[in-house]
């Protein structure tokens, strides 16, 4: 416990003051936070003082389950405060532009990175047997964009009520969606265990999803937040409960919490018996302490010394050229065949190359199956990175060039409005 109390302490006390920083900068806080857990990791405090490191941070599981546990639910809770901000009206009237920017920023991703898994796995050694899971996990790792991160940053950057800023979330959680039913199938391939039957559970199970949100979660969601909207305490409470029991369901159903988590947000976010400046409370907390300490922890799992060796650092140089092409390239193409201006479509682009943690997850998840190595991750981890520290300065110069409609000034002001009292209204 005292080990727990002092990681916790010392790793939002560094992500505050490096997000305050980042921000004197005109950065968004969201890049000193990973840098937080980049200081503290391996890269820099566990090179420099490793026996202080090993005890402050012991690669013991028991201990470190406690940090991933706090970040689930960090995450779990910025997932779903994000689903709250969509804004329904605009995707229903821009859900084809949303679709075409997903596919587009799937596929050619998907396509490069299976093409680059081949011969970079003779370059970083991996066994001639293991070369197609090899490439086919490389291209996965290549598609998928991070919720959290395009969240996080757009919050920082008061963009999330922008269309671009809509848009970005709804091609993105397309995109992870489909990125997490390919990651089960090529971990099942690589398990050798992958049948017919398993893709085709992992399909319907997404349909199922839908399906429910739709037909029971809908007119529950509203249920509940009228039973509970008397008091902002208890809008607070409804809505972290039902997040968090929403991501239990959908990895009850062998995917990711974070669906579940972020359908679970965009029905509180639409039901007319939801008030958004009920949960600023929530939304203080989860911004200023949980997602600082979310974004700090993913900092902790990169070793930046595997760069050192030329022939990983050369992989990585290929590996990161390949992901930002393919990424801009795959929204920027959605985005004009959508009649989106240039500069919308170099927002999109920009905003849909962060990988952020969810590649740091995917990168994990090779680990553990034996997919990847140290060196390996370390250059997938590098990319997931630096897409994100990209993404703001980016996404700041193109949104200069993007006007601003009356409907974004309008959301803008439901989610900034201050909540009247019944003794005001009357």
């Amino acid at each position: 416990m005292l080990i727990f109390l002092l990681q916790v302490g010392i790793l939002l006390l560094l992500a505050r003051f490096l997000g305050h920083l980042a921000a004197r900068f005109s950065m968004p806080a969201v890049i000193g936070e990973l840098l937080a857990g980049v200081i503290l990791g391996p890269s820099l405090f566990g090179w420099i003082t490793p026996d202080l490191a090993r005890w402050l941070l012991p690669n013991e599981p028991a201990q470190m389950h406690l940090l991933d546990a706090v970040g689930q639910i960090a995450v779990l809770l910025l997932v779903g405060l994000t689903g709250i901000e969509m804004d329904l009206a605009l995707l229903r009237r821009r859900g084809g532009t949303a679709l075409r920017v997903s596919v587009a920023g799937l596929v050619i991703p998907l396509i490069l990175g299976i093409a680059l898994g081949y011969p970079l796995a003779r370059l970083v050694g991996v066994a001639p047997e293991g070369t197609q899971v090899f490439a086919l996990f490389l291209g996965v790792a290549m598609c998928v964009s991070a919720i959290p991160v395009i969240a996080k940053t757009l919050m920082d950057m008061n963009l999330i009520h922008r269309n671009v800023g809509q848009l970005t979330l709804a091609a993105g959680m397309v995109d992870d969606a489909v990125g997490w039913f390919l990651l089960s199938v090529v971990s099942a391939m690589a398990m050798g265990s992958v049948t017919g039957a398993g893709i085709a559970v992992s399909a319907l199970s997404l349909v199922l999803v839908a399906v429910v949100a739709v037909l029971i979660g809908r007119p529950l969601v509203g249920r509940i937040l009228r039973l509970s909207g008397r008091s902002d305490q208890g809008t607070v409470a409804a809505t972290t409960i039902m997040i968090l029991l929403s991501g239990a369901a959908t990895h009850a159903l062998g995917l990711e919490a974070i669906l579940g988590a972020f359908i679970c947000g965009i029905l509180i976010g639409s039901s007319r018996a939801f008030t958004r400046a009920r949960i600023s409370a929530l939304r203080t907390v989860v911004v200023a302490f949980l997602a600082p300490l979310f974004f700090a922890m993913a900092g902790l799992r990169i070793d930046l010394t595997a760069l050192a060796e030329p022939a990983v650092l050369a992989a990585a140089a290929l590996v990161l050229l390949i992901a930002i092409a393919g990424k801009f390239a795959g929204a920027y193409i959605g985005g004009r065949m959508s009649r989106l201006t240039h500069w919308e479509s170099l927002a999109l682009g920009a905003g849909m190359n962060a990988r952020g943690v969810i590649e740091v997850i995917v990168a994990m998840v090779g680990l553990r199956l034996g997919v990847l190595d140290t060196d390996t991750y370390t250059i997938i981890v590098l990319v997931a990175v630096v897409t994100s520290l990209m993404a703001p300065p980016i996404l700041r110069a193109t949104m200069r060039k993007v006007e601003y409609t009356a409907d974004e000034q309008l959301r803008l002001h439901d989610r900034t409005a201050t909540p009247v009292s019944p003794a005001e209204r009357d």
